[in-house]
């Protein structure tokens, strides 16, 4: 009988700290507002996590910024007017896709350079081992060996 109470005592415990857990939901207007809010976040990277989106982050800073993202858009801001706020305020690592600038301009390039300079290394290998065996194919066998 002790152990049974105990038991219920701790599964009373466990279920009364649920609500702990439980994330605050948004305070939408409408759905239409809760589509762009989704589609906006998934677009913003959040400034602490490792490449996680704003939509998916779970850190502390990640859900104020949401909110923020929230408030900004409830005062009648564009995309592109709450982007702008989160770029001067955290520089171009906010946004998934950077604008092409000077100093972005390796995030653009820096991939299709990679790309190229793996091929033309590839290509040097490949034309070195087909030179080499033909040369030794070209060499004539005596029939000594050492």
């Amino acid at each position: 009988m002790k152990f049974s109470a105990r038991m219920l005592l701790a599964l009373a415990l466990c279920l009364s700290a649920a609500p702990a857990f439980a994330v605050d939901p948004m305070p939408f207007r409408d759905a239409r507002e809760e589509a762009r809010f989704r589609a906006l976040a998934a677009e913003l990277r959040c400034v602490m996590c490792q490449n996680q989106s704003l939509a998916d982050s779970n850190a502390p800073i990640a859900r104020d910024l949401r909110n923020e993202v929230l408030e900004l858009m409830q005062q009648g801001k564009s995309d592109e007017e709450i982007k702008a706020f989160l770029t001067e305020r955290y520089t171009d690592f906010v946004l998934y896709r950077p604008p092409l600038r000077g100093s972005t301009l390796w995030l653009w390039i820096a991939p299709a350079a990679l790309l190229a300079g793996g091929a033309i290394v590839l290509l040097t290998v490949v034309r070195r081992r087909g030179a080499a065996g033909a040369a030794s194919a070209a060499q004539p066998d005596d029939g000594e060996e050492w």
